[in-house]
């Protein structure tokens, strides 16, 4: 077993000194710093950080280290997040009928792949109980219709609360989240099968193989009220040619969206990204 890590993600206006005066927060109080990097956006004048250090023979106990930075924070303006390595954080799956995402998640979590739990999967079809059931996962089925939305969005945020849950991904969850449920929960992973800002809503692969594309791709990022729009944190794409057909296009389009997908929720859990306006970066 490793020893427990802290991590700091940290953005603040950029002016001297700055990596000198986190450094010596953890310095000051016996820490061993094992990661550090960083990024200058100077359009934003923003300084940004993440840095990670061993907690054995750390001076401060974990529930004062936040006050403490706090103290070094608020003179820089600084927005912070304080994790821990040996948090298992709680995740839900959201699907509709395709079961792709689903598995992939699933395997990768039972691989140590990353670390987390999966109590719970939400669907708006009852299709996908049966996955649930063969790996020993709480199944709801809750259907949404334009005019119960509100009534079953309530329901899955007490669903959350009951559950513990810290992390929705959305694996092929074909239904819009409102921005009041946003608002409420905002720690949404979503898959969108194109490389965005192209094709953005339904049926991408079709209107990419109606423009002709020599590249398809796939898209993780977190959700906001603004449909596919929000703060990128993986992509990738594969080759197309003249010969496919868009059943081709949505067999390589699959397949791009389960390592998307998984690679943007570990670097979420690794607690590798930090999002800037609509913007992230993402420390690897």
């Amino acid at each position: 077993m490793t020893s427990p890590t802290a991590t700091l993600l940290i953005s603040c206006p950029d002016q001297r000194g700055l990596v000198a005066k986190i450094a010596n927060f953890i310095y000051a109080n016996g820490g061993n710093i094992i990661h550090a990097d960083q990024h200058t956006d100077f359009a934003a004048g923003l300084f940004l950080t993440r840095i990670e250090w061993q907690l054995d023979e750390f001076n401060l106990p974990r529930d004062l280290i936040a006050p403490a930075f706090n103290a070094i924070a608020q003179p820089l303006q600084a927005k912070w997040e304080l994790h821990f390595s040996d948090t298992v954080r709680r995740i839900a799956i959201w699907v509709s009928r395709q079961d792709h995402c689903l598995f992939d998640l699933i395997w990768r979590q039972r691989a140590k792949e990353f670390t987390a739990e999966i109590p719970l999967i939400i669907s708006n079809h009852p299709d996908l109980k049966v996955v649930a059931e063969q790996f020993g996962i709480e199944y709801y089925h809750v259907p949404i219709t334009r005019e119960n939305k509100q009534e079953q969005e309530a329901k899955q945020l007490e669903l959350l609360q009951q559950y513990k849950i810290d992390l929705v991904v959305l694996a092929k969850y074909m239904q819009i989240l409102s921005g009041e449920f946003i608002a409420k929960f905002p720690q949404v992973i979503n898959i969108h099968h194109s490389f965005l800002p192209a094709f953005v809503g339904a049926n991408p692969y079709h209107k990419a193989f109606e423009r002709g594309v020599k590249i398809i791709g796939a898209t993780s990022h977190y959700v906001t009220d603004n449909l596919d729009a929000g703060p990128i944190i993986e992509q990738d794409v594969a080759r197309v040619s003249h010969r496919d057909e868009v059943e081709d296009l949505i067999r390589k389009g699959k397949d791009l969206e389960r390592v998307v997908l998984a690679r943007a929720v570990r670097l979420h859990l690794q607690n590798r990204v930090l999002v800037y306006g609509n913007r992230t970066v993402v420390f690897e």
